[in-house]
């Protein structure tokens, strides 16, 4: 029993470090692959825990779909070997009853699990009445409800050590992620859950090893809590995944180089400046709705010309015109096309919610 809490105590305190390390393969290969990776990460002294996919979900049949229930002695040789806590993912409640018996200390939801709300029920189910932290990895999809129903449902299940891991978003038309970061997502789950753990998976956001850092060092610039990061001894020959994992040298290196930042620092100075500025920013954020207000004014009295002559809401010509004047101001102005193009569109889809209530009133 004292070993038990001793050993919970210890998870504990690996799992509320900031920031916190994750690293090990993307699978589970071979028992000499497994053990040599986590001892050259322990050696790095970067990294608090041990991760390796032991089943792996695949997009088609026919791919590494993981080495299964024989990897788990492995993983816990390797916590032996390295003393560091170890995480497997898991999608189904025999899944979650292995991985428990072989002592896996934290278990993490995947995002093609997270999608589906009858799959995350009979991980909840299985977890009842045991008590081991579980992180739970955004849907593949740009749906919060989704990762919000599936933090709810673990937690009903009475597991109290809760975390979320940003691996990025399928998008149609995205060429420079594999998965699309879409960061607004991630900041607006951390705004509804301030107190949950955020981590960030570049392996899965970036899909290759040149930009990793890059990403890895953009969540930490976002207040991210830590990192899980795809390693193996061998990545060009890695069975899954091969372009976005990096060798445990090359992963102390990448860590030695980011920036990492706190949310706060105790400095009077920088307090009042930061204050200053704060209520400039309130200022002009008071005097943006004022002007919001006004144009929506301005397009109501539009909606009601429409009604009376019967023109139709949209009106594709003038829309066009009025982005193309917005990027040319825009630039002149420091604002990206990107930013002018999302603030316009939500300008755009209010002015035709008021019109539209003109028009059928």
């Amino acid at each position: 029993m004292e070993q038990a809490v001793e050993q919970k105590q210890s998870i504990l305190s690996v799992w509320n470090k900031r920031p916190l390390i994750i690293s090990g393969p993307c699978s589970a290969e071979t028992e000499e692959q497994v053990l040599a990776t986590a001892q050259r990460l322990a050696a790095t002294g970067k990294v608090h825990m041990l991760r390796a996919g032991i089943w792996k979900p695949r997009t088609r049949p026919g791919q590494f779909e993981g080495i299964g229930v024989k990897g788990l002695p492995w993983m816990a040789k390797a916590k032996e070997l390295t003393g560091l806590p170890i995480t497997v993912e898991v999608a189904t409640a025999k899944q979650v009853e292995d991985a428990l018996n072989f002592d896996v200390d934290v278990l993490w939801i995947g995002a093609r699990t997270t999608v589906n709300p009858f799959s995350v029920q009979e991980i909840a189910d299985a977890l009842r009445g045991v008590d081991v932290p579980v992180l739970i990895k955004n849907p593949i999809n740009p749906d919060l409800e989704l990762w919000t129903g599936a933090v709810e449902r673990v937690s009903k299940a009475g597991i109290k050590n809760i975390g979320l891991i940003h691996r990025g978003f399928s998008s149609y038309g995205n060429t420079e992620y594999r998965n699309a970061p879409m960061w607004h997502l991630a900041i607006e789950m951390k705004r509804r859950n301030p107190d949950m753990m955020l981590i960030c998976d570049p392996s899965h956001i970036s899909g290759r090893r040149d930009i990793l850092q890059e990403v890895s060092q953009v969540s930490i610039d976002l207040d991210y809590d830590g990192l899980i990061i795809e390693s193996h001894i061998d990545p060009d020959n890695a069975w899954s995944d091969a372009k976005q994992q990096i060798t445990p040298e090359v992963l102390g290196e990448m860590l030695g180089g980011i920036v990492w930042r706190k949310e706060d620092i105790d400095n009077a100075d920088l307090h009042t400046n930061m204050e200053k500025m704060r209520q400039q920013i309130n200022q002009l954020d008071d005097e943006l709705m004022q002007i919001l207000s006004a144009r929506m004014k301005v397009a109501d009295k539009i909606g009601q010309y429409k009604k009376d002559n019967n023109i139709t809401i949209l009106q594709t010509n003038r829309w066009n015109a009025i982005l193309e004047r917005a990027f040319t101001k825009g630039e002149k102005l420091g604002l990206s096309k990107e930013f002018i193009t999302k603030y316009f569109d939500a300008v755009h889809m209010e002015s035709i919610n008021h019109q539209n209530k003109i028009m059928n009133s």
